[in-house]
């Protein structure tokens, strides 16, 4: 029996509480065991849909809950695949651009199909890959096929983008048309392999652009799955090159090749404000970028702290903070404080950790020793001037010996204290309390970061000033489910402020599609 049809039955999202878990888990295991059996394969990069291969030492993709896992060898590209590839985007592109707006959205939806068909596959490898829970992983194939019908609707909605205009003489017709810039370099982070690797190539592609793209080194077989769905929905041959290789050797190649004409990425704003600043020499070019976060919240005094405890620590914690979104600093009103860190701390301790492809396990490892080593930095620079009140640890005994296991951590820190504004990517919870929301507010808004924030209250006047004050784009009150976290194509926009974007217009949002687009009049004298 196929699990395709069950697994429409139902969806899952982050945060999803009306599923059916027996089926759920059941389906899963299925999965999982069939993606355990496929591991260790060689795999090639795929240009002009030939499958190519590289001379290069390849990447070894091993699972950071076992490292001595090994899921998969991918070919290691070289600059000159780069070039190949990126010629091959540009010969294919000019027919996908021409194409009928309502064709190219006819393929893409059919992706979205193979996707939900898929979803269960692509979980389980994502789990394994990334160490990403089975509510996290599931949650990320489900917001994957989303994004591709909620960019389709966007095309739908707008006719593709074409308008009639005024006109000065009767015998004028102008129309206004957005039109494909041509191929764009798409680099992908770790964390959401599919859902943001997917939304950022879905869009590119409905708007009639090609693409190069490569996704991060930790999960190339996520970026395989998402290349298999492309070709079997009949997108045409070198519209989507999957080229997998070392940034260090590759990086810079990806973008800085001449025959792209625009990027799109998702990572660190150390690397995205190298690009951004390199990209356009000759001219201005598109640079479509979500560049990380310091996300805060703040639990006023009216707070319900309960529900407090619970948003924050799952917003701390899920998928080990290694998601933009992520909370990792809490401004606490100093009259509730006490009472709210004993909630917190009783709450986190709760937390099963372990290897996160199990059912019942909430936390698993962080994705690489890069990050443990983070981790271990942040312990000890918050050790000076300030308390760990839970985890700081590294763990290594037992089942935790060949993975990339750490404790979730809460420290207890001063408002002036270096945490408060460095993006550590790892579950690593900055805490202080202060004297109410002002302060709260103007704490919030001195990290370079403007990604997202939380609120809890029960004023609706405060929670209105700190919508109006904070500086972010992704804002939420009272989210018992995710202080900061848990975003959904058209229901959140996902927008970057300050140092966490760079167009002030978000994916999962109604303006997404059409910066893949540039303007054309078209006057016709008649």
């Amino acid at each position: 029996m196929t699990t395709a049809a069950p697994a429409k039955q139902f969806k899952v999202t982050y945060t999803s509480n009306n599923a059916d878990m027996g089926e759920f888990h059941r389906l899963f295991d299925e999965a999982l065991a069939k993606v355990r059996r496929e591991a260790g394969q060689e795999h090639p990069l795929y240009i002009d849909t030939k499958p190519v291969r590289s001379s290069s030492e390849p990447l070894v993709d091993t699972s950071p809950i076992d490292t001595s896992f090994v899921l998969g060898k991918f070919a290691a590209a070289t600059v000159e695949h780069v070039d190949q590839a990126v010629q091959s985007a540009r010969r294919a592109q000019k027919a996908w651009g021409r194409a009928p707006w309502q064709e190219r959205a006819k393929i893409l939806r059919k992706a979205a199909e193979l996707i939900r068909e898929r979803k269960w596959e692509i979980g389980a490898v994502m789990s394994l890959e990334v160490g990403k829970s089975r509510m996290e992983a599931m949650g990320d194939a489900e917001e994957s096929a989303d994004l591709v019908d909620y960019y389709a609707t966007q095309m739908e909605e707008n006719h593709g983008f074409v308008r009639p205009l005024g006109k000065l003489q009767p015998n004028e017709r102008t129309q206004d048309v957005l039109r494909p810039y041509g191929v764009f370099a798409c680099i992908a982070p770790f964390n959401f392999p599919m859902a943001l690797s997917t939304g950022m190539s879905s869009a590119c592609l409905l708007a009639g652009n090609a693409m190069l793209y490569k996704p991060a080194q930790d999960t190339p077989w996520t970026g395989l799955k998402l290349w298999e769905v492309y070709r079997d929905a009949g997108v045409p041959a070198g519209l989507f090159n999957f080229v997998t290789g070392k940034g260090s050797v590759i990086g810079d190649a990806l973008w800085k090749n001449p025959g792209v004409d625009g990027i799109v990425f998702t990572g660190s704003k150390e690397v995205g404000m190298h690009m951004y600043r390199e990209f356009s020499k000759d001219w201005p070019k598109p640079t479509l970028m979500e560049l990380g976060g310091k996300n805060p919240a703040v639990v006023c005094e009216s707070a319900d702290l309960d529900m407090a405890a619970e948003g924050i620590m799952k917003s701390a914690f899920g998928l080990q903070g290694q998601k933009c979104s992520a909370c990792s600093r809490a401004y606490v009103h100093k009259n509730v404080y006490d009472a709210f860190v004993g909630k917190l701390l009783e709450k986190s301790k709760a937390l099963k950790i372990g290897d996160p492809t199990q059912k019942d396990v909430y936390f698993g490892p962080v994705v690489n020793a890069k990050a443990v080593k983070t981790f271990e930095e942040a312990v000890v620079s918050a050790m000076k001037g300030g308390k760990i009140l839970l985890g700081g640890t590294r763990l290594t005994e037992g089942a935790f010996a060949k993975g990339h296991y750490v404790a979730p951590t809460i420290a207890e820190l001063p408002l002036d204290h270096e945490l408060f504004r460095r993006e550590l990517f790892v579950p690593f919870l900055s805490i202080a309390p202060v004297d109410g929301l002002e302060q709260a507010i103007a704490e919030g808004n001195k990290a370079e970061y403007g990604l997202t924030a939380g609120i809890f209250s029960a004023k609706k006047d405060e929670i209105e000033r700190f919508f109006d004050e904070i500086e972010a784009g992704v804002c939420y009150a009272n989210r018992k489910s995710g202080a900061t976290t848990g975003a959904w194509p058209g229901v959140q926009s996902f927008t970057g402020w300050k140092g966490s974007g760079s167009t002030g217009k978000g994916g999962c949002g109604p303006y997404y599609v059409q910066q893949f687009m540039r303007e054309q009049s078209r006057t016709v004298m008649e």
